[in-house]
C-alpha cells in the first residue's frame, strides 16, 4: 500500500531560515563588538602597561662588574692584583651540535671531565639568551692560537678576556690574604635583594682572610647599562650606561721583608709566626707554614690539586697562626710570675730548693722539672732565666687557679683578639667553671700545677701569644691587632695595673737575661744582636709521660715530639716589635723557635745593610701617589662575618 504524499512547507522553512540568520548575525555582531572593545581596551586603557612590556622585551638592563680593589703592603708592594684571564666560552644558541663541539674542543685544548661537568651545570642554571657559558679558564697562548685557527668552523665558540684576581707572591701571604673564587648558588641564597643586584655582574667573592673580611669594600658597586636587543636577544646598541664604582684599594700593616724573613726562617718545618708592632697593634708578619697557592682557587681548583692539599699530612690549608691551638708551655711564665708577685704569694727575694721535682704535701704524685737534677736554690729571677718548673709549681699552687685564670685572661689567653680576619679560634683558658662545663669534672690540685707551666688543658693560638707578649712590652696596656690600615677599635681588655709598677721592669730584665744572660735558656738567640731582646722560650708536650718515664726525642715519632715555642719583644727598652713563634714538633724552643724570632726581628729593626734603626710607629704615607687610589681608613665589621666566626 502506498504512503500518502506530503507537500513541502516553504513558509515554515523560510521562517526557520530567517530566525537562524538573525541569531547568527547577532552572535557575529556580539563577537565583533567584544573584539572591538578588547582592542580598544588594550590600545587605550592598557597602553602604558604593554608599552612597558614591549620595551622590556626590546630593552634589557645588564650589570657591569666593578674592578676589585687592590691590596698592598705597608710600603706599597702589590700583594693582590687583577689580571686579564682568557677563558673559553660557548653561546649555546649558536652551537648546532653541543656534544660534537665539546668533543672537537677537547682535541684542541686540555679539557677534563671536571670542566665538562661544571659547564653542563652552568648550562642548566638560569641565564639570559645568548649569554656565554664559561667552559675553561686560564687559557695558554698556545691554546688561544689553536682555538683562533679553528674558530671559523665552530660557531658559538668564543674567547673572553675577564679580569681575575692574581696573587703575585703565591703561598707567602696565602693564610692572611686568603683568596676569591666563584660565587655559588648557596652564596646567592644567603644574600638579600640588594646584595644579589650588586653581585649580578661579577662571578667572584672573597672566601677567607683579608679578602673575605673586607669583601664589601674590595668588591665595590656594580654599574649598569641599558641595551637594545632584537627578538633573539642579540644586542643591537647601548642606550644608557652607569659606570661601576671600583672597589677601594687596601693598605696593610704587613711588611714584605718581615714576612719573607719569617717564612724563610721556618724553612720546610710546620709552624707559625706572628709579629706585631705593640705601639699601634699593626701586624707586621702573619705566617702559617706550609701554605698554599691561592691562585689555584680563583677560577676553580681542580679535583686533583684540591685532593693533594686535602690529603697532605702537613695540612697546608690549615691556618696555624689564627686557628691552631697549642699548649703555650713556659712562654706564659712571665705572666704567671707577675700574677704571683701581684698577689703577694712570692717576691723577687723568695727562694726555694729545687731537687728536680715537686710534690704537694700529703700526696704521692710527683711533678718533675725539665732538668732532672734540679736547679738548686732558685728565686724568681733565676726561675725565669733558667725556666725552673719547680719554682712555678710551688708558686702556682700557692696562687690557685682562680687568681691565675683571672690574671691570664687580661693577656688575651683564651680571649679572641678582634683581629680583622674571620674565623679566629678562641683557645682554652682552664678554670673550675670551664672544666665543670666542658668535662663535667671537678678541679684538682694537679690541674693547677700543670696550668702554672702552660700545660694541662691550656691552649692558645700563636696570635694570642704574640698579643700577650705585646701586652708585656706595653706594661699591661692591651692593643687590638690590625692587618689593614684603619682606626682600631677599643681594646676588649682593660689595662693591667700592678700594686708595684717596678715588677714590670724587673720582669723585663729577667726576660732580657733569658736571651743575653750567661745561663739563659735562649742565650744563642741574642748572640751578636745590635739591640736588646726580652724573650722567653717554651716547650709544649704533645703527649704525657709517666712519672718514671724519660723523654727521648730520638726514640719517638717526629709528629709526637714536643712543640717548640718562643716569644720576644725588642728593643727591650723601647719595644717596636713583639713576636710569637711556633715550630710543630720542633723540640727546644730556644734552639728551634728562637732563631726564627731573631730573623723576624732583624728584618724589622735592621736596615738592608744590617744597621740598627728604630722604625717609626704607624704606616708610611704612600697614598695616593703610590697606590693610585683611595685607601680605607675605617671599616666596620659586617654582621655576616661576625656570625660566621667560631
Amino acid at each position: 500500500m502506498r504512503s500518502p504524499m506530503t507537500f513541502k512547507d516553504h513558509h515554515r522553512e523560510s521562517r526557520i531560515f530567517t530566525v537562524r540568520l538573525i541569531w547568527s548575525a547577532l552572535i557575529v555582531a556580539t563577537l565583533t563588538l567584544v573584539l572591538v572593545a578588547r582592542m580598544a581596551w588594550l590600545q587605550a586603557a592598557q597602553h602604558d602597561r604593554y608599552t612597558t612590556l614591549s620595551n622590556q622585551n626590546r630593552v634589557q638592563t645588564q650589570a657591569i662588574a666593578p674592578p676589585r680593589g687592590l691590596i698592598y703592603d705597608r710600603d706599597g708592594t702589590l700583594l693582590a692584583e687583577n689580571q686579564p684571564d682568557f677563558s673559553l666560552a660557548l653561546i649555546p644558541e649558536q652551537v648546532p651540535d653541543l656534544t660534537a663541539t665539546l668533543n672537537e674542543l677537547a682535541e684542541i685544548v686540555n679539557l677534563d671531565s671536571h670542566d665538562i661537568d661544571r659547564f653542563r651545570r652552568r648550562l642548566q642554571s638560569p641565564r639570559r639568551p645568548w649569554e656565554p657559558v664559561p667552559l675553561r679558564a686560564r687559557l695558554t697562548e698556545t691554546e688561544i692560537a689553536r682555538i683562533a685557527v679553528a674558530q671559523h668552523a665552530m660557531p658559538g665558540v668564543r674567547i673572553d678576556a675577564d679580569p681575575i684576581r692574581h696573587y703575585p707572591h703565591g703561598a707567602l701571604f696565602s693564610h692572611v690574604l686568603g683568596y676569591v673564587n666563584r660565587i655559588s648558588a648557596e652564596d646567592l641564597d644567603e644574600m638579600d635583594a640588594d646584595e644579589q643586584a650588586n653581585y649580578s655582574g661579577t662571578h667572584y667573592a672573597g672566601r677567607i682572610g683579608v679578602e673575605r673580611h673586607y669583601e664589601r669594600l674590595l668588591h665595590g658597586q656594580a654599574g649598569y647599562r641599558k641595551v637594545e636587543t632584537n627578538a633573539r636577544g642579540r644586542i643591537l646598541r647601548v642606550l644608557e650606561e652607569i659606570p661601576p664604582q671600583p672597589g677601594q684599594d687596601l693598605q696593610l700593616h704587613l711588611d714584605m721583608r718581615v714576612q719573607q724573613a719569617a717564612w724563610d726562617a721556618l724553612g720546610e718545618r710546620r709552624g707559625a709566626v706572628v709579629a706585631i708592632d705593640p705601639r699601634d697593634g699593626g701586624v707586621l708578619a702573619f705566617v702559617s707554614r706550609p701554605g698554599f697557592d691561592p691562585n689555584l682557587f680563583v677560577t676553580g681548583i681542580s679535583h686533583q690539586n684540591y685532593a693533594n692539599y686535602r690529603d697532605d699530612h702537613d695540612q697546608p690549608l690549615f691556618n696555624r697562626a689564627l686557628q691552631g691551638r697549642y699548649p703555650p708551655g713556659s712562654t706564659v711564665k712571665p705572666i704567671i710570675g707577675l700574677a704571683g708577685l701581684d698577689a703577694g704569694v712570692t717576691d723577687w727575694q723568695r727562694r726555694i730548693w729545687d731537687p728536680g721535682f715537686y710534690r704537694i704535701e700529703g700526696e704521692e704524685r710527683v711533678f718533675r722539672d725539665w732538668r732532672r737534677q734540679g736547679h738548686g736554690w732558685v728565686d724568681m729571677h733565676k726561675a725565669m732565666v733558667q725556666s725552673c718548673d719547680t719554682y712555678f709549681y710551688d708558686m702556682g699552687f700557692r696562687l690557685g687557679i682562680d687568681r691565675m685564670a683571672a690574671f691570664l685572661s687580661r693577656f688575651f689567653i683564651g680571649v679572641r683578639s678582634g683581629i680583622d680576619l674571620p674565623s679566629e679560634a678562641r683557645g682554652i683558658l682552664p678554670s673550675r667553671e670551664w672544666k665543670r662545663g666542658a668535662r663535667g669534672q671537678s678541679w684538682f690540685h694537679g690541674d693547677t700545677i700543670n696550668t702554672s707551666i702552660g700545660q694541662g688543658y691550656m691552649l692558645t693560638t700563636p696570635l694570642q701569644l704574640a698579643l700577650s707578649t705585646a701586652v708585656l712590652a706595653r706594661q699591661g696596656v692591651p692593643v687590638v691587632p690590625r692587618v689593614a690600615r684603619l682606626a682600631p677599635p677599643a681594646p676588649p681588655l682593660a689595662p693591667t695595673v700592678l700594686e708595684d709598677n717596678d715588677h714590670w721592669q724587673r720582669m723585663t730584665r729577667a726576660m732580657v737575661d733569658v736571651v743575653h744572660g750567661a745561663t739563659g735558656t735562649a742565650r744563642r738567640v741574642g748572640q751578636g744582636s745590635a739591640y736588646r731582646i726580652a724573650g722567653k722560650s717554651g716547650t709544649a708536650q704533645v703527649f704525657s709521660l709517666a712519672n718514671d718515664e724519660e723523654y727521648n726525642a730520638e726514640e719517638i715519632a717526629e709528629r709526637l715530639r714536643d712543640h717548640a715555642l718562643f716569644v720576644a719583644f725588642a728593643p727591650a727598652d723601647e719595644p717596636a716589635i713583639a713576636v710569637a713563634v711556633l715550630v710543630e714538633n720542633g723540640g727546644s724552643g730556644g734552639s728551634s723557635a728562637g732563631p726564627v724570632a731573631r730573623a723576624t726581628m732583624d728584618a724589622w729593626l735592621l736596615s738592608e745593610t744590617g744597621e740598627y734603626r728604630l722604625p717609626p710607629p704607624g704606616l708610611p704615607e704612600i697614598v695616593p701617589d703610590t697606590l693610585g687610589g683611595p685607601v680605607i681608613t675605617d671599616f666596620p665589621r659586617t654582621s655576616q662575618e661576625d656570625s660566621r666566626a667560631p
